[in-house]
């Protein structure tokens, strides 16, 4: 297998058609230049240790430095192995480099650069993976003295996103990230193939640039895909519209990836949403109706999975798909209860979510914690960590793989969603269909006993924006006195 560097950085145009499409030529590589093949690719995977460094603040973003002290070196590296194994790398080495001090070039030590070339060289890697944001001059320095294509931490996130999209929407929101992406890699190493243009006399000029010639091209085709984009976000925003006539919930459910989602909404919904134990199973939307054990209603919708240090423009590329979550009248967040770093997992995600403006200094928004993969869990721990979930009305503990707790858990969404609805007693002397058929699609009919005389007794529960509506149907029926 031939991995390409960066100073060989092919057009973007191999990558989409004018239409802005998925191109055939990207099955076989992606924007980053990793080749499709049979053989798998082995790579290196390096975690650069700032412990020490996030503490004295100095260098890294806050943010970036608190989320790291959250997480053990081993921790992250074992995710970053996660990473890599979800586009199937053999992962023929895997290290720890402490750092006391971030070089600016080659962002490691020079000694530590020729130490790692000999590495790279004996094991037969082709492709290394650095856990950790490179910047493109970074970037080219380490490909230039290692002599094999390297990945930051974004660009690796990007080629699973790459292979998870299976929407147009989801397509189109992988591209935009992307070219985003490689348009900052545009590194200068184009000198050598200058376009020479006319100037005025005897005066000539070095023209435009390949670089400058790429760098055009993409922000052309960032501009169409935005172009796409606005209008995907037009249709979701009619399609939310549309939902909000139905008389049903909308639940979301968010957490980090990994963290059971899919599998929990297959237990809910009853359907076959993939899942599988590798980072960003399901990266487009999925919505289902369903109906919960005690008979009510939902819409809910399983988004993308969070991951630290997720960075801003893929969140703003998938912001279209986000927004579900705004509209969402109840806001699940799964939490891998039984993960080492379950605590900065769930930090990860309100990072997100905050960003998204549903935020925890948001007293508005309804959010419960599910407490995944209890299963995992035994001991002191596991009773430890289900009394705490009972002393908290807005956690419960489950197991979406053995269904353990998901009746507790079906009770705490309907009482969340509930919380606001009003209960009445309705007597139909004479029933009517239309009537009865509105009540069931605009409200919860709990319990309905049929008189001998062929009246009907209704006990209801009406969303407070149903109210109106409820109150203007029993005058039609003449219905002026309504139990609570």
């Amino acid at each position: 297998m031939r991995i390409q560097t960066t100073t060989e950085y092919n057009h973007i145009d191999d990558l989409h058609d004018e239409a802005g499409n998925h191109s055939p030529a990207a099955d076989e590589k992606n924007a980053n230049g990793i080749l499709r093949a049979d053989a798998k690719t082995r790579a290196l995977v390096i975690l650069p240790d700032f412990h020490s460094h996030s503490r004295r603040g100095d260098t890294l973003d806050n943010a970036v430095g608190e989320t790291l002290a959250l997480r053990s070196a081993s921790v992250r590296l074992e995710e970053a192995v996660g990473l890599a194994l979800a586009i199937d790398l053999d992962v023929a080495e895997t290290l720890i480099v402490s750092l006391n001090k971030l070089r600016p070039a080659t962002l490691f030590g020079t000694g530590k650069v020729e130490e790692l070339k000999g590495l790279i060289a004996a094991r037969d890697v082709v492709l290394v993976i650095i856990d950790h944001a490179l910047s493109p001059i970074q970037q080219r320095n380490l490909e230039r003295a290692w002599e094999c294509k390297v990945l930051d931490r974004t660009g690796l996130i990007l080629e699973i996103f790459s292979l998870r999209a299976q929407t147009r929407e989801g397509r189109l929101q992988v591209q935009l990230a992307h070219l985003e992406y490689e348009k900052s890699r545009l590194v200068r190493s184009w000198t050598h193939l200058e376009r020479q243009r006319g100037g005025l006399g005897t005066v000539g000029g070095p023209g435009e640039t390949q670089i400058e010639s790429d760098r055009r091209q993409i922000q052309d085709k960032i501009t169409k895909i935005k172009k796409q984009l606005e209008t995907v976000t037009r249709t979701r925003g009619l399609h939310r519209q549309s939902r909000k006539k139905v008389p049903y919930p909308i639940v979301a459910l968010v957490g980090y990836t990994n963290a059971g989602k899919s599998t929990l909404f297959n237990k809910l919904a009853g359907s076959s949403v993939m899942t599988a134990d590798m980072l960003f199973a399901t990266l487009d939307p999925t919505m289902r109706e369903i109906r919960l054990t005690n008979g009510q209603r939902i819409i809910m919708s399983d988004t993308v999975g969070f991951i630290s240090q997720l960075p801003t423009h893929l969140i703003a590329a998938f912001r279209a798909t986000l927004e579900e979550v705004l509209d969402a009248d109840l806001i699940i967040h799964v939490r891998d209860i039984a993960a080492e770093e379950t605590l900065a997992q769930a930090q990860d995600v309100e990072q997100v979510l905050e960003t998204l403006g549903v935020g925890s200094d948001n007293s508005d928004r309804q959010l419960i914690e599910v407490w995944n993969k209890i299963d995992l869990v035994g001991g002191q721990d596991r009773d430890a960590i289900v009394e705490q979930s009972i002393r908290n009305d807005q956690t419960v503990c489950v197991s979406a793989q053995t269904g353990e707790g998901m009746d507790r858990l079906v009770e705490l969404i309907d009482r969340q969603l509930s919380r606001h609805h009003s209960e009445i007693d309705i007597t139909l002397e004479v029933p009517d269909g239309k009537v009865l058929h509105w009540f069931h699609q605009n409200c919860d009919v709990l319990n309905r006993y049929d008189r001998s005389d062929g009246s009907v007794e209704l006990k209801l529960r009406v969303a407070p924006e149903k109210q109106v509506g409820l109150e203007r149907i029993l005058n039609q029926i003449n219905i002026s006195t309504v139990d609570g």
